[in-house]
């Protein structure tokens, strides 16, 4: 990671409140392999943040077990991402947001700060805990831009698939 020494720039914008792509979080058993709900952003970071360490397993919701049904079916009646394991929980007073492009091939991850400010790398929450020592402790390893993987499989069929060697950057082009 480099180090900036850049100061953040002050903007007069309006604090981001977009809206998160995500609308359900869910979690798959180890055992019986059925999907769980996950009813908080905060219990979901928790689950992940050590699942090679702490597998998830039905039992951990009170009353629930491999027996009963699972909350949600993996299908194509929503598209699914599915977040690597063991990334470490977002520091507190931050939110972590993922936006799915429009020709879903990712999902975008940012940050948003305690103060509604949207960082996008790893250099601008760096400038960021540097200028304000409120964030002491923090650290900018603590934020992963890691992206969540779409399942193919769920993608809608009518969303067009981007070509081999097609891109959204503009060509580069010279005169002879």
């Amino acid at each position: 990671m480099k180090d900036t020494h850049e100061t953040p720039k002050s903007s007069s914008k309006k604090p981001y409140s977009g809206q998160s792509s995500i609308d359900v979080l869910a979690a798959q058993c180890e055992k019986c392999k059925k999907w769980r709900v996950i009813q908080s952003e905060e219990e979901f970071e928790e689950i992940r943040s050590k699942l090679s360490e702490e597998p998830f397993y039905c039992n951990r919701r009170s009353g629930v077990s491999c027996e009963d049904p699972a909350d949600i079916e993996y299908d194509s009646t929503r598209t699914w991402a599915v977040d690597k394991p063991d990334i470490q929980k977002t520091p507190e007073g931050f939110k972590r947001h993922l936006v799915l492009r429009k020709d879903y091939s990712k999902l975008d991850t940012y940050y948003i700060t305690p103060e509604g400010k949207k960082v996008r790398s790893q250099n601008e929450v760096a400038a960021i805990l540097k200028s304000n020592p409120k964030y002491k402790g923090i650290s900018p390893s603590d934020f992963d831009f890691g992206s969540p993987k779409v399942m193919e499989d769920t993608v809608p069929v009518d969303v067009p698939k981007k070509g081999p060697g097609s891109s959204n950057k503009k060509l580069k082009t010279t005169k002879d």
